[in-house]
């Protein structure tokens, strides 16, 4: 294992994205690194994410948000290609084209704790790895749990 390999084994366990029956991707997107968002004061959150040049990754790969709500994300495309990004929101998905040097911004709601990936559907940019995920951890609101009694956790 590399020292940068190790690393990022490290930050993923660091943030609980490695473990089963957790917040857990595993090891799915060892390309990039893990970005937190930033909250304004009326609990709108900002990020920012970059493709960089002749990588084919977004960094970083896994956006974690501390609640569900109102993201405005921000990409960057650093790469001499074109790429796009289709980003998950309540109701419909979000598209923005990325021409090569460019940068793109959208409004997405994300309201419930869960894995929400996305990627570049431009050529097979999503094979070659062009993926990321956003993440929100905590428990599903009371109203859409099952009808069934507590289940035994690791």
């Amino acid at each position: 294992m590399t020292t940068a390999e190790s690393d990022r084994a490290a930050e993923y366990a660091a943030a609980g994205l490695d473990g089963q029956n957790r917040t857990a991707l595993g090891r799915l997107l060892g390309t990039g690194r893990i970005g937190y968002v930033e909250e304004d004061a009326d609990g709108t959150m900002r990020a920012e994410i970059r493709i960089p040049e002749d990588e084919l990754r977004y960094d970083p790969a896994i956006l974690i948000l501390p609640h569900g709500g109102d993201l405005v994300l921000t990409l960057y495309n650093d790469d001499k290609n074109t790429h796009c990004a289709v980003l998950p929101s309540n109701g419909d998905p979000k598209f923005i084209w990325l021409v090569n040097h460019a940068k793109g911004t959208a409004s997405i709601s994300l309201d419930g704790p869960g894995t929400y990936w996305y990627g570049s559907t431009s050529g097979n940019d999503e094979g070659r790895g062009l993926v990321g995920a956003i993440v929100i951890g905590g428990e599903v609101p009371d109203h859409a749990k099952l009808d069934r009694p507590p289940q035994p956790r690791p």
